[in-house]
């Protein structure tokens, strides 16, 4: 049976769909644009919000597109579109709560209510429902966390380096997709919310040393007190809320993870290899 993927061409969805071909799971996986062919990959051009419910039943739909448009197609269905849907949300639901910002604010709140009305809507049709919430994702080179600052340290030859000391836990994109593969594969992830993580849990300054040192070229580090980094929040607006999370640990607890699917991700080791899209 059929796998339904949206999101194909987001960072998780690249290592997802070579996963899903190796596999022998025939795909179809949805694009707002045409994207190049690829082999055991059918691709449609089409806004899942408009999706017509399938021909024939799938085996599942998995997503790392916004949760409430899958949550609002669900409720326009009488019937079950597939066995499993398996979709990914986001720590900020968690580490974003006390926020003083109101956009951040408003993030937390979409994606409380789209898990919510997912599993309500999965629940209801009688289909098998997984979130993932990830942490900091990375590993294609197209993340919009630690990507932009590699390109920007190409250019410039100049590497930022907080001199902060909340943890964090960087998860590759390809140990998410792993954890979808292990739940289309097993129950044992039914009707959860699953927190995952990187298998390292390290230092903002440390992070971004690491980051650097990944880059296979020469960059000057210029070390950021937190002097400079409260004036900054007082000069950019949109910068309060990063900078108030510095101290934060904002991590995952992968125990539940591990014991359910099997998964243990990886260290975060990057390479130049990582950040191959911030080189081009």
């Amino acid at each position: 049976m059929t796998v339904l993927v949206s999101g194909g061409t987001s960072q998780i969805g690249r290592f997802l769909l070579p996963r899903l071909v190796a596999a022998q799971l025939p795909v179809v996986a949805l694009s707002r644009h045409a994207q190049a062919p690829q082999p055991g990959v059918d691709w449609q051009v089409g806004d899942m919000r408009a999706l017509p419910f399938p021909q024939e039943p799938l085996q599942a739909i998995v997503s790392f597109a916004p949760l409430d448009a899958w949550g609002d197609w669900l409720a326009r269905q009488d019937t079950a579109p597939a066995a499993k849907i398996i979709v990914t949300s986001s720590m900020s639901v968690l580490t974003k709560q006390g926020s003083a910002q109101a956009d951040e604010q408003a993030l937390v709140a979409l994606l409380q209510r789209g898990e919510h009305n997912l599993a309500t809507q999965a629940e209801r049709l009688g289909m098998q429902w997984t979130v993932f919430r990830p942490t900091l994702v990375y590993g294609a080179g197209v993340d919009r966390s630690l990507t932009p600052i590699v390109a920007r340290a190409r250019r410039t030859r100049l590497f930022p380096i907080p001199m902060a000391h909340g943890l964090r836990q960087p998860v590759h994109a390809d140990d998410i997709a792993q954890a979808v593969m292990a739940a289309l594969r097993s129950d044992a992830a039914a009707g959860q919310t699953l927190q995952i993580g990187g298998g390292e849990r390290l230092d903002y300054q440390q992070m971004f040393q690491r980051v650097r040192a990944s880059m296979g070229m020469f960059t000057l580090p210029v070390y950021l007190p937190g002097a400079a980094l409260r004036l900054l929040a007082a000069t950019v607006p949109r910068a309060r809320g990063p900078v108030s999370r510095l101290g934060q640990d904002l991590v995952a607890d992968n125990s539940a993870l591990t014991r359910s699917l099997g998964v243990t991700p990886r260290a975060f080791q990057p390479t130049p290899a990582t950040w191959r899209e911030a080189a081009r």
